[in-house]
């Protein structure tokens, strides 16, 4: 028989963090004992914050959408037409050709010369400078092969007899003992007089406060993640219900008043008011056409009659055929003139 089978009827139940952190350490009356009080304190005292913080994100998102991403853009617009364009053709037209030309100018005044002293001048005499180190070097070699260092080595030999060789004596025989013998006291006094009494304050005082705090401070931590959750629960809820009242409040009166009364009020207004008006408003404007150019046609026949009344009807032209010439202009077999090449 498998034993590692779950029996039916037995549901099991999934493993999260919380069981998995509590599997490995086994928990003990104080932490049952502080979890329910702390995550209620948790609960009452995280739900208005969560609510705050989600009417702050919607009022953000909001604004965000409406308000900062337009004036952003307008602002993007604006600096690129104010700032960006001009100062880049400021750049590309004035600054680069300038510089340019100063830095041609640069290096005609500057950089020129300044290779040519360095060429004819300042390698000559940087030459000879090295050439009186290397010299006055070897002098100095010489003095400290020849005479310095006779001199030192005499100098040590005096002074290792002198006085290194005493001092390691006193050293060994009377200053070490000495300091052996006082760091040996001050160790076990200060053994005795701190470090004892402060292990023992570790360990039987704060080492055990220490668990009792960081079992609360997890229970607090825990208690506050999940106050955070219940607590965005509690406040999607809250604003759905909020959301729903609103529109049933506000919105669907709203609605239900547009389309039941102003639509056929308005609907009716049209039909009755203002379509008749309108046709009434065409045909006074097209009455009105009429009249003006019934009018003007008048007014122009008086002031054709009146002046031909003062200076008498005018003269008609006789209409003239100009696609051939005329008879006497016309070609004859006993000239070779034309009507084309005549004058």
């Amino acid at each position: 028989m498998d034993l590692e089978k779950p029996q039916a009827g037995h549901r099991k139940v999934p493993e999260g963090p919380e069981s998995r952190e509590h599997g490995r350490e086994p928990e003990g009356c104080l932490v049952v004992a502080i979890r329910l009080p702390v995550r209620i304190v948790a609960l009452v005292v995280v739900l208005p914050v969560r609510m705050v913080w989600d009417a702050l994100v919607v009022v953000g998102r909001m604004l965000r959408d409406t308000v900062l991403r337009p004036f952003g853009k307008a602002l993007a617009w604006l600096g690129k037409v104010l700032f960006v364009r001009p100062l880049g053709a400021l750049w590309r037209c004035v600054l680069v050709p300038v510089g340019r030309g100063l830095g041609r100018l640069v290096e005609w005044l500057v950089v020129v010369p300044a290779v040519w002293l360095y060429r004819r001048v300042l390698t000559p005499v940087g030459h000879g400078i090295a050439w009186l180190a290397r010299g006055l070097r070897a002098a100095l070699a010489w003095v400290h092969e020849r005479l310095l260092t006779p001199v030192g080595h005499g100098l040590r030999w005096l002074m290792r007899r002198l006085v290194v060789v005493p001092a390691v004596w006193v050293y060994r025989w009377v200053l070490a003992p000495a300091g052996r013998a006082v760091a040996w006291t001050v160790y076990w006094t200060g053994r005795v007089l701190f470090v004892l009494p402060v292990l023992a304050l570790w360990r039987w005082v704060l080492v055990p406060a220490g668990r009792v705090l960081a079992v609360v401070g997890r229970e607090v931590r825990t208690a506050l993640g999940h106050a955070w959750r219940v607590a965005g629960h509690l406040s999607l809820a809250v604003g759905r219900f909020l959301g729903a009242l609103f529109r049933w409040i506000f919105v669907e009166p709203v609605r239900w008043v547009y389309r039941s009364v102003l639509t056929p009020v308005g609907h009716v207004v049209r039909d009755a008011v203002l379509r008749p008006l309108a046709q009434a408003a065409r045909a006074v404007g097209r009455s009105g056409r009429q009249a003006l150019t019934a009018a003007r046609e008048s007014l122009r026949q008086a002031r054709y009659d009146v002046r031909r009344a003062l200076f008498g009807a005018p003269r008609e032209r006789a209409a003239v055929d100009r696609r051939e010439p005329a008879a006497r202009g016309a070609r004859t077999l006993g000239r070779s003139t034309t009507a084309l090449t005549k004058d």
